[in-house]
């Protein structure tokens, strides 16, 4: 068949720029190397039967709150989301925690003389997130609430460490912040490490921090059910090394990083922009644990054991030296992890009675070191008997991350470092960084702006560009 576009990989990226190309009447196919779809958003059976495990991303706020997503009608092809009692919570080695609550102010009446800063901070940006979220999703552009998106930009652009200084004084309350910072992979003393801060907490207290039940898989197949539905089609199984291994299309839309689109063959990129693309910037990888439990994690805190996610850093300089490791080519000895446990609010997730767990922490691009004591020890330090509660552990470092997904180029699960000069100009700097050199070829991955995370906006702003340019 002739089509009108091919997109190249169906994670949650190719598959948004498919469903809105065919949504806006093209005729549209996918192609993707691997039997099954998703791309880093799989799950499977990696321990023991029974024991359901998302490989790749596992929570997904960014995903339930995506203004693309939201006009889809997922739910009717099976998508159910579930919602952890608390999104987040940060313990400490007092047996305290504080707990991220979709209500502000409750969240704020946990952090003593904080409390007032903390509202100051979120209040405003959670109550008018929708009228800045388009903008902060996208590629630079002229803003279509400038004097919301200048508040939230002058408190977005600092560093994380310069801004829980500026606005806290309990040091508990800067690891509070400083956990939902650090998903940034960014040294906490960077410029713009603290919008993801900003962000993250936001989507907690205006969205929550949910999941698809039975898995991230389901997710996936509620989209190809529903691109499916438009008349799409998927092909799996084939590799592309050419564009000439691709039927005839008017539009080639890749969603893959830049070190891969290099290696296509019979692309008509110009030098100049090759090199570019060469000096793209790849960032820290992650060491990833799954676990089959005998029980649920044995939180000494009871908000940590009604989170869905649980940051792990016991005090401030210990995650600032974390995040700061990964960048120099040091494993920190004590790592800043994020754990995640489904089967609490998920039965389908375990056999009965028994649990799932899942985190990682931050380590050097490439890395191939075994951290499994690392973080099972710094899980140890909030919930003392755990590794007792281990009936089988699947690892994964930054080399099987990158054969499990070849787009997690050495264990990178963003795309890219999403430092200040990569956040926006990214892969490229441009206005229009989604198209290329060649007048036919796409790029939709999170190597594109807005960067990381499963919310399908890079596809759906490479999709806008296919349709600006050429139909």
């Amino acid at each position: 068949m002739k089509y009108d576009a091919i997109i190249i990989g169906s994670g949650a990226n190719g598959l948004a720029a498919a469903i809105h190309l065919q949504r806006s009447g093209l005729n549209t196919s996918i192609i993707e190397q691997s039997k099954t779809p998703g791309g880093a958003t799989k799950t499977q059976e990696l321990t023991l039967p029974g024991f359901k495990h998302d490989v790749g991303s596992a929570i997904h706020p960014m995903a339930y709150a995506s203004p693309f997503f939201n006009t889809m009608p997922l739910e009717k092809h099976g998508l159910e989301w579930v919602f952890p009692e608390i999104p987040f919570a940060h313990p400490f080695l007092d047996g305290d925690a504080f707990a991220a609550y979709p209500d502000v102010q409750k969240t704020a009446s946990q952090l003593g003389n904080d409390e007032k800063a903390y509202v100051k901070l979120f209040s405003s940006i959670t109550e008018n997130w929708t009228k800045i979220n388009r903008d902060l999703l996208g590629p630079i552009g002229f803003p279509k609430d400038p004097a919301q998106f200048i508040k939230f930009g002058l408190k977005a652009l600092p560093s994380a460490k310069f801004l829980a200084n500026h606005y806290f004084e309990n040091e508990k309350t800067k690891q509070f912040f400083y956990g939902s910072a650090a998903h940034s992979t960014l040294p906490l003393s960077n410029l713009a490490s603290s919008s993801f801060g900003l962000v993250l907490s936001v989507m907690a207290h205006k969205y929550g921090w949910p999941f698809p039940k039975g898995g991230s898989s389901n997710l996936i197949q509620a989209l190809v059910k529903y691109y499916e539905s438009l008349g799409g089609q998927i092909h799996f199984g084939k590799e592309v090394k050419s564009k000439k291994d691709l039927p005839d299309a008017k539009a080639y839309v890749f969603n893959l990083t830049p070190k891969q689109l290099l290696k296509i063959d019979n692309l008509n990129f110009s030098n100049s922009y090759r090199n570019r693309m060469s000096s793209y910037n790849y960032g820290a990888g992650i060491f990833k644990i799954d676990w089959a439990l005998d029980e649920p994690i044995p939180f000494t805190n009871e908000k940590c054991r009604k989170a869905g996610t649980v940051h792990l850093g016991f005090s401030a300089e210990e995650m600032e030296e974390s995040e700061l490791a990964s960048h120099q080519g040091r494993l920190p000895k004590k790592p800043y992890v994020l754990v995640a446990q489904h089967s609490i609010f998920d039965s389908t997730r375990s056999p009965e009675g028994k649990h799932t767990g899942w985190a990682y922490c931050h380590v050097p691009n490439g890395n191939q070191e075994d951290c499994t004591e690392l973080i099972e020890n710094q899980i140890e330090r909030a919930a003392p008997g755990f590794k007792k509660t281990v009936l089988k552990r699947a690892v994964k470092n930054t080399r099987a991350m990158q054969d499990f997904d070849p787009n997690l180029i050495g264990g990178d699960i963003n795309g890219g470092r999403q430092d200040i000069t990569q956040l926006f100009t990214r892969p490229v700097a441009s206005f229009d960084p989604y198209s290329t050199p060649d007048p036919s070829v796409f790029i939709a991955s999170s190597s594109t702006p807005p960067g990381g995370g499963v919310h399908g906006m890079c596809g759906f702003h490479a999709a806008e560009s296919v349709l600006k340019k050429l139909f």
